[in-house]
């Protein structure tokens, strides 16, 4: 079994898109699971569901739940208080690996600390999986913390001091954005958009709806 773990970003992105049917096609060419925690849940549903703007897409959302195209953790017997003990240290490690002026700064949310916990725990069961988050801070503490001091002092305008032993934990990590999984899709013929510049399109849509893709990056996959 494989396990692909949503976070609300990634989420809200295929949805303002409109290529969230991509995790229903997925399912049907593929065996992996696609999970999300309460926590993403609460954020992509149980909360804009009750906001006019934003109660279309909660409602997409909650539909692939209903479905069971999109599942929570309880369908692997994973329980919540498992996930809620393990998101509430993964966040103090990283609300504390940055500091300035004696102060720690706060980078993460519950929501994305939770794919964290869920994908720890489903490789301590030996069930192979990666983490589809578009926000860059997340992604940057597991794959090059090192230049986690240098974003955040040039985003914050403020000189910053990394504690380099809380950032240890997240290196075991993995990541594909919304982009990436845009990509696959159209290689494995299941993105409903024709035409010559289909793939270059889908990609850009993915960058200007939120994930954090380099135009390089985006030039590199439109080569392969």
């Amino acid at each position: 079994m494989k396990a692909l773990i949503l976070d609300s970003g990634a989420l809200i992105n295929l949805s303002m898109n409109g290529l969230l049917y991509l995790i229903e096609e997925f399912k049907k060419i593929t065996k992996i699971k696609f999970l999300i925690t309460k926590q993403v849940k609460y954020e992509i549903v149980d909360r804009p569901i009750n906001i006019p703007r934003f109660e279309l897409g909660a409602l997409r959302v909650s539909n692939l739940i209903d479905s069971k195209h999109l599942e929570l953790p309880q369908s692997l017997n994973i329980s919540d208080e498992e996930i809620n003990s393990l998101t509430k240290k993964l966040k103090e490690n990283a609300n504390n690996s940055l500091e300035s002026q004696g102060r720690s700064i706060q980078i993460v949310s519950d929501a994305e600390m939770s794919c964290l916990a869920l994908s720890s725990i489903l490789t301590e069961k030996g069930i192979e999986n990666i983490i589809a988050i578009d926000e860059r801070t997340t992604r940057i503490l597991a794959e090059k913390p090192e230049s986690l001091e240098e974003l955040m002092s040039s985003k914050l305008h403020k000189k910053i001091t990394t504690n380099k032993k809380n950032l240890a934990v997240f290196s075991k990590f993995r990541f594909i954005r919304s982009t990436e999984l845009v990509y696959v899709a159209y290689k494995k013929g299941i993105l409903k958009v024709n035409g010559a510049k289909a793939l270059e399109a889908a990609l850009y849509a993915t960058k200007f709806k939120g994930a954090a893709v380099s135009w390089d990056e985006i030039n590199i996959l439109k080569k392969l």
